[in-house]
């Protein structure tokens, strides 16, 4: 199992995803009357189009035929609650299959993570099940693993974006890994495409490729969707991470990759992000009109507010949670920044030669 990476055309077909799911051979051990199944999805903005759509995250729950219970779950943060996003899949639940707010539950673990001591739901542990599914998307911090953040409870995870790769597998680690990562290829996504206002639905920030790659090693998983998307995986430090402490395989050349020509799909793949680039918009939705809509948006939703103060550091990785590219950036953030500090939208500081920025 561990290697072995399926991908299935979608095509709407609930029959490709079960077909995608023999290949990497049989789940029925972690298809069992005695073990609850918990699906971690990701969705960080549940006005974007960014997450595992409802025929995938559906196709997932009809494959664990004997589960007791199978919880839908996700955490607040600070675009808002892990409960209101998840009713993104609300046609999906019913007695059996029901969402879960990590965020309200006070039966808590304690681990480290990061060097920090976190509570996670009791919910994650064995001898549940865990699953792990997110989009495929062209972004270098991955989707599968990364989608790992939303375990912490909180809404200020942004304090491990400096740490993230040992937070992500400290906190894999502690749960006892994922049993199956299901990476959804509906479409690919440029970035992380958080950012709802790109088109009716993200149109301009995502090529169709309608595939589904399924494995039992989600570094494998991960491995497999970056290099599909054009990103280097031994170049990945959460790739480099996870392989370090023996967690998955990470290099393509050892990974097997069964159903469509994985070089086929290379083709496809690159094809549709020559034409995305082409096509992607100007104007308003040059890259300093997603910036600044993207500043706002921070703003409003309290990303700033006391106690809260951010460094230009922290406001690039929340662009690149919105699905902006900021590398070589840095310089045009920080001249977005002292605009909003000239019209009175920020406050700011020098402390130790770091500048930083907040709202009261």
């Amino acid at each position: 199992m561990a290697g072995h990476v399926a991908v299935a055309r979608l095509g709407r077909n609930a029959d490709s995803f079960r077909e995608a799911l023999k290949q990497i051979g049989s789940i029925e051990d972690l298809n069992s009357s005695e073990r609850s199944v918990v699906i971690k999805v990701g969705v960080f903005n549940h006005k974007a189009q960014n997450h595992t759509s409802v025929e995938v995250l559906k196709a997932i729950i009809d494959s664990f035929t004997k589960a007791p219970k199978i919880y839908i779950v996700e955490s607040d943060n600070y675009i808002g609650k892990g409960s209101e996003r998840l009713q993104i899949w609300k046609e999906l639940f019913n007695e059996r299959v029901v969402p879960f707010n990590l965020s309200e539950d006070n039966n808590l673990k304690k681990v480290k993570v990061a060097d920090e001591e976190i509570g996670l739901s009791h919910l994650l542990f064995k001898p549940n099940i865990f699953v792990s599914t997110h989009i495929l998307r062209k972004y270098e911090r991955g989707s599968i693993l990364k989608n790992l953040l939303g375990l912490i409870p909180d809404a200020k995870k942004a304090r491990f974006h400096r740490k993230l790769e040992p937070a992500l597998l400290d906190m894999y680690e502690a749960i006892g890994g994922i049993d199956l990562a299901v990476l959804d290829g509906t479409y690919l996504r440029y970035g992380a495409s958080s950012d709802p206002h790109i088109g009716p639905d993200g149109d301009k920030s995502k090529t169709m490729t309608d595939i589904v790659l399924i494995s039992r090693d989600s570094v494998a998983v991960e491995t497999v969707g970056l290099a599909l998307a054009g990103i280097e995986p031994e170049k990945a430090s959460i790739i480099q991470e996870a392989v370090r402490r023996r967690l998955g395989i990470g290099d393509l050349k050892k990974i097997r990759i069964t159903g469509e020509s994985f070089e086929r799909l290379k083709e496809e793949v690159a094809k549709g992000l020559q034409a995305l680039r082409k096509s992607r918009p100007k104007g308003p939705q040059t890259w300093g009109g997603r910036a600044n809509r993207a500043l706002a948006e921070l703003i409003d939703d309290g990303y700033f507010k006391l106690p809260h103060k951010r460094t230009i550091s922290d406001v690039m990785k929340a662009f690149k949670d919105k699905g902006l590219e900021t590398e070589g950036k840095q310089e045009n953030v920080r001249a977005a920044l002292i605009r909003r500090v000239k019209n009175g939208s920020l406050q700011a500081s020098k402390t130790l030669n770091k500048q930083l920025f907040w709202t009261e």
